[in-house]
């Protein structure tokens, strides 16, 4: 399963895009960290590494519902203007 897990300190989240086996807890060990997502900037930043998320993916791992959201979105312009 590719999910998001928390980090950060309380009221300020901050999050990981992970693999990991679907049972683990949430902020378990994960198998791979494949992005960052930061709710808290204006707007909301994300770093994908598109294609290890396309790697799992066809190796049958299902995505959540927010990190779906989060790959069908493009690339944010910060991030597009570096690479």
């Amino acid at each position: 399963m590719i999910r998001l897990a928390r980090f950060g300190a309380r009221k300020q989240p901050y999050y990981r895009v992970v693999v990991i086996e679907k049972e683990r807890a949430r902020n378990g060990r994960p198998v791979e960290v494949v992005g960052t997502y930061n709710p808290r900037t204006n707007p909301a930043t994300f770093d994908l590494k598109r294609e290890r998320i396309e790697h799992w993916v066809s190796k049958g791992a299902q995505l959540s519902d927010r990190v779906r959201k989060l790959v069908a979105s493009p690339a944010p312009a910060a991030a597009a203007s570096v690479a």
